[in-house]
C-alpha cells in the first residue's frame, strides 16, 4: 500500500493508522498521544501503501509501501472519523540487472515517482476483543517517470525491441481498504491489521510505468509501540506478510513477500520529535506463472534514515505531522534509491 518510475511501485499498498497526535501537558510532557488509525504513517505514516520506486517481485514491484509505518504506529486511535494526507517521492536507478515490467523486459532502468496519498478512517466508540477497532480506505493521485537503457516488449504479432525507451503515467491510484485493532496497557500498545490491493489503478501491462499493481493483494501483521509519555522515549516496530493474487494481464504471479517498519524516537519537547527510522523488505517465495520469463526473481532491500515530527493544533484538534527520509542499501532484484514521506493527520470529529 508501494510503482517506481521506473519502479513504479504502485502498489501503495495499503494505508495504516497514521502516527497519532501528541498532546501537551505541564512543562513540556506528553500527558496523552492520540492516534488516528490511518496507516500510510503509513500507510504509518500514513503510509497508505502505493507505488513506489523500489523493484521487488514483478518488475521489481511489492504491493507494501515500506516506511509507511513509523513512530506511534501501534498507538490506539481516537474515536471518530480523520483523514491522513501522505506526499511521497521517490527516486532510485538499477544498473546491470534486466527487470520484467509487465510484457517487457527492461534493463538500466532508473526512474522517480511522485506520489499523493490520502486515507480516510472511522473508529468508533466501541471495543472488539478488548481492543479498539478503526476502519479506513486509502487512495490517492500520482504520476510516475521510467527510462531504461533497452527494453524488449512481446507484442500480439513478434516483438519490439528498443534502446534507451521512455515512459511515463499519470493518474489514480488503486485502492486499499484496511482495518486495525488496538490495545494499549501503561507504555505498552499492541496493533493487528489486515489491508490489501483492489487494483482499480492507472495500469496497462504494455507501459514500463505504472501507478496500479495489475492484480489483487492481502497483507495482515502486527505491531508494538513502547511510549513513555513522561520520559519521551517512543519505539515502535511493525511487521507484515503480502500475499499476491496472479496478475490476469501477464499470467505472472507474484511471491509472499516478508516486510518490517521501525522507528525510534525521543520527544524533545511536547510538540518536537526527532528520530531514525528504517525498514527491511524481503521475498519469502520466488515469482512464478506460465508469463513469468525472468525466474523466481525474489527481492531485498533495507533503508535507513531520519525522521522529525511535530504536533499542533487547529482549531480545537490536534495535527500532527512527520518529515521521514530513507536511503535505500543491500538491494537485491530491486531498484535502489532514496524516498521522503510528509505525514499530515487530521482528526475530523465524530
Amino acid at each position: 500500500m508501494p510503482g517506481t518510475i521506473t519502479q513504479v511501485k504502485t502498489e501503495t499498498s495499503h494505508t495504516k493508522a497514521a502516527p497519532p497526535l501528541p498532546e501537551c501537558g505541564a512543562r513540556g510532557r506528553l500527558d496523552r498521544v492520540q492516534t488516528r488509525g490511518l496507516g500510510v504513517t503509513v500507510f504509518l505514516c500514513m503510509a497508505l501503501s502505493a507505488p513506489s520506486a523500489s523493484l521487488a517481485d514483478e518488475g521489481g514491484v511489492p504491493f507494501w509501501l515500506s516506511g509507511q509505518y513509523g513512530s506511534l504506529s501501534a498507538v490506539p486511535p481516537q474515536k471518530g472519523w480523520a483523514l491522513t494526507a501522505m506526499p511521497y517521492l521517490y527516486e532510485g536507478g538499477s544498473q546491470g540487472r534486466t527487470f520484467q515490467r509487465g510484457r517487457s523486459l527492461a534493463a538500466g532502468i532508473d526512474g522517480t515517482t511522485a506520489l499523493t496519498l490520502l486515507q480516510l478512517s472511522y473508529s468508533p466508540d466501541a471495543t472488539f476483543l478488548g481492543g479498539k477497532p478503526s476502519f479506513g480506505l486509502g487512495f490517492g493521485v500520482g504520476g510516475s517517470w521510467t527510462r531504461a537503457a533497452a527494453s524488449v516488449s512481446a507484442l500480439p504479432i513478434g516483438s519490439s525491441a528498443a534502446l534507451s525507451r521512455k515512459d511515463s503515467v499519470g493518474g489514480l491510484l488503486d485502492l486499499y481498504p484496511i482495518f486495525t485493532n488496538s490495545w494499549s496497557r501503561g507504555v505498552h500498545n499492541w496493533m493487528v491489521y489486515v489491508t490489501g490491493d483492489i487494483p482499480t489503478g492507472a495500469y496497462r501491462s504494455s507501459r514500463l510505468s505504472n501507478l496500479g499493481i495489475g492484480h489483487a493483494a492481502v497483507d495482515a501483521g502486527g505491531g508494538y509501540t513502547y511510549l513513555d509519555t513522561t520520559s519521551g522515549h517512543e519505539a515502535s516496530i511493525v511487521i507484515g506478510a503480502t500475499y499476491n493474487f496472479e496478475n490476469w494481464s501477464t499470467d505472472y504471479k507474484n511471491g509472499i513477500d516478508l516486510h518490517i517498519d521501525w522507528a525510534a524516537s525521543q520527544f524533545v519537547t511536547a510538540q518536537w520529535q526527532i528520530g531514525i527510522v528504517g525498514y527491511i523488505y524481503s521475498q519469502l517465495t520466488g515469482d512464478g506463472g506460465s508469463g513469468d520469463k525472468v525466474g523466481p526473481f525474489q527481492s531485498a532491500v533495507a533503508a535507513l534514515g531520519p525522521q522529525v515530527g511535530y504536533s499542533f493544533t487547529v482549531g480545537k484538534k490536534s495535527w500532527y505531522a512527520n518529515l521521514r527520509l530513507y536511503r535505500e542499501f543491500w538491494a537485491h532484484n530491486r531498484v535502489r534509491g532514496t524516498a521522503a514521506f510528509l505525514t499530515l493527520n487530521m482528526p475530523l470529529g465524530d
